[in-house]
């Protein structure tokens, strides 16, 4: 069956995709864990990641998705995966990459303020777009238009790695893999319209469909994107009259339950969304439906930790709740699954009966790192 696999990892991203035909689809990667912190409780990811492709025999995923160059989506994945732009990315035991997809800024932002893991992932993408081939990039703004001008190239003899906002990307088929990714950011026009890069704004923001027999489960992966995006991406969708790819069984929050994903006011005990964002999450996400938010634990109220400016935030947390309990659903934070002295990696099954999480994980006592670690934005 197909599951999806959320690591406690702080505040930062991956999550492991398993189709039911055998396909693993990776999207993000952060390890930010301190190996010599033994109270750092962020899981070994690298360990996790390669003892699940070991157990099937492979080194490569099917697809690696990264949705924005935030170094909580891409740290150290210039240690992790073999790319093909330069030898220094290349050796035994690193992870190949069949298929890549980045947001449109992966490949016009500059350099410059990169952090490695970041620089390394930029770097296979323009690779590969500039060559042609394993690769897939989300919108047109002007700007890739020149940057593959300035290249000798144009938008239209790379049209085949392109997909918009509002399209089916390819590769992925429910026939064939029981999975479909709709595409809902980023938006061309608001790369061409902001002078400066907005990598939150404009992160790689998709619906999966999962098809287990004729029951469809449907995700939202919401990469970084505040309340002004998600309200961008409501109203577009509604203006398509295109509701149904906004509802959600899974939903994976935006930047780790920060109250700026609501509104613009954290509110004193639960922050109150803007029309479009709780048309969102009260109207689309269905009855049962689980809310993940990949985040240090929630603070305390009164707590030093619940005026902090990073998320996690108490007043969009008791937001989610409500709402959950509301549609008799979950609200799972990563690094409070199953237990804040303990967590591990969250999985969540499909089926026929849709999403559930699994409770009965066997995970072996070498592989929890015993860990408290300091907050991060």
């Amino acid at each position: 069956m197909p599951k999806l696999t959320f690591y406690p990892l702080g505040n930062a991203d991956t999550c492991l995709i398993d189709l039911a035909n055998g396909k693993k689809l990776l999207f993000d990667y952060s390890d930010e864990r301190n190996p010599d912190d033994d109270a750092d409780k962020r899981i070994d990811l690298p360990k996790f990641l390669r003892d699940d492709l070991n157990a099937v025999k492979r080194d490569y995923y099917d697809l690696v998705a990264i949705t924005h160059l935030d170094d909580d989506h891409t740290c150290k994945a210039d240690e992790f995966f073999y790319l093909d732009n330069a030898k220094n990315y290349q050796g035994a035991g690193r992870i190949k990459i069949r298929e890549l997809w980045v947001p449109a800024n992966v490949i016009t932002e500059s350099r410059n303020n990169l952090e490695p893991g970041a620089q390394a992932i930029q770097a296979e993408a323009r690779h590969r777009l500039k060559e042609g081939y394993g690769i897939q990039v989300f919108s047109r703004p002007q700007k890739l238009k020149k940057w593959l001008e300035d290249r000798g190239l144009t938008i239209e003899s790379r049209s085949q790695f392109i997909t918009d906002a509002g399209q089916v990307a390819p590769d992925f088929t429910i026939g064939i893999d029981g999975a479909e990714f709709f595409a809902h950011s980023p938006f061309a026009w608001r790369q061409d319209e902001n002078t400066v890069i907005d990598r939150n704004g404009d992160s790689l923001v998709v619906q999966l469909t999962l098809q287990v027999d004729s029951v469809k489960t449907k995700v939202i992966l919401g990469a970084d994107v505040d309340h002004t995006a998600l309200s961008d991406i409501v109203t577009i969708t509604k203006s398509h009259n295109n509701e149904a790819r906004l509802e959600a069984d899974i939903w994976k929050l935006p930047h780790h339950s920060s109250y700026l994903t609501l509104g613009s006011d954290r509110g004193d005990d639960e922050t109150e969304p803007v029309p479009n964002v709780a048309w969102l999450f009260e109207d689309q996400l269905q009855r049962g439906g689980i809310i993940v938010s990949t985040s240090w634990p929630i603070p305390t109220e009164g707590s030093d930790e619940d005026e902090n400016p990073q998320p996690p935030h108490r007043q969009a947390a008791n937001y989610y709740k409500r709402i959950v309990d509301e549609k008799d659903g979950e609200y799972i934070v990563t690094m409070e699954y199953p237990r804040q002295s303990a967590p591990r990696p969250l999985v969540i099954e499909v089926d026929y009966r849709k999403a559930r999480v699994k409770r009965s994980q066997s995970v072996g006592a070498a592989a929890l790192i015993p860990v408290s670690a300091p907050r991060a934005g």
